[in-house]
């Protein structure tokens, strides 16, 4: 039975270990985790150890780079799958406000959704472009770093458990029919209309390692922001802003802000509290 002392030292080591861990999963796998917040990788790191059967951090590393099989559990906990159609009805409503007029006066428009996870959010964006009519003239791109959600994402099936808290989130939004014309029931699932699964083109992206991913009208990028540390929110908006045609919008989670980031500048605000924020071409902008 371990004394205190060696729980002690257990437990003094995991900060130590963290950077020596992140470091090999790139070395190895080419994932960076290195500027993730450390308090979510630290919890997600702890609870993998927990569920492994492993002594340390250390063991787990040595395990990762001896088991592909092994990384992509961990990849798994550390990716950021959390989601829902129509999260957080009140932005969906503050979108068709202010955003939707603005969109309704390009003849085409590009978009990009960044962080899509299992893709909820990217087909309740497909369902609120189609309620305001125009659908037909988006392109969406939906990107995540992680192949299995992006996998989930493109079939458009999602278990039946969850409809009723999709129906209540669509109908606090604006929506301005029925959730259950744009799917199907089968086999306890709901399967989304196919017109609305082949306006997204899902690609492999990583936000911390690859550059512009195109030229776009809107970003969406909801709560994700939130496990990077500050460095890495700094480059990820810039990445945005970069990627933003002029006057583009930007949307980012309830908790998280441009605020204090080094690009604040280069945003005006739409809707601070339900972070909507248009790019801005005032030079004071400063760019990095």
């Amino acid at each position: 039975m371990a004394s205190n002392l060696d729980k002690l030292e257990k437990f003094d080591n995991i900060d130590i270990e963290i950077p020596l861990i992140l470091e090999a999963i790139y070395q190895k796998y080419g994932y960076d985790f290195r500027r993730y917040s450390r308090s979510h990788i630290k919890r997600r790191l702890v609870h993998r150890l927990a569920i492994s059967n492993l002594e340390s951090i250390s063991q787990m590393q040595d395990k990762i780079l001896r088991s592909k099989d092994f990384f992509i559990e961990l990849l798994e906990d550390l990716s950021i799958n959390v989601t829902e159609m129509f999260r957080d009805p009140e932005f969906y409503a503050s979108f068709r406000e202010h955003v939707i007029p603005n969109l309704k006066t390009y003849p085409f428009i590009k978009i990009w959704h960044a962080g899509c996870s299992t893709g909820e959010e990217v087909y309740s964006f497909a369902i609120l472009l189609r309620e305001e009519g125009i659908l037909d003239r988006c392109q969406i791109y939906a990107t995540d770093f992680n192949r299995k959600v992006l996998e989930v994402a493109k079939q458009g099936i999602y278990p039946i458990r969850d409809i009723d808290q999709f129906e209540r989130n669509y109908a606090k939004s604006g929506g301005k029919s029925k959730l259950s014309d744009f799917y199907t029931m089968k086999y306890g699932s709901i399967k989304l209309d196919q017109s609305l699964v082949k306006k997204v083109v899902f690609a492999d992206h990583n936000l911390v390692t690859d550059s512009v991913f195109a030229e776009v009208n809107l970003i969406i990028c909801r709560n994700v922001l939130i496990y990077f540390n500050r460095d890495l929110q700094n480059k990820v908006i810039n990445l945005f802003h970069e990627s933003l045609s002029s006057s583009g919008h930007l949307c980012l989670g309830s908790k998280e802000s441009l605020k204090f980031t080094t690009n604040e500048n280069c945003f005006s605000n739409v809707d601070d509290k339900q972070k909507i924020y248009k790019k801005s071409l005032s030079k004071s902008c400063i760019k990095l």
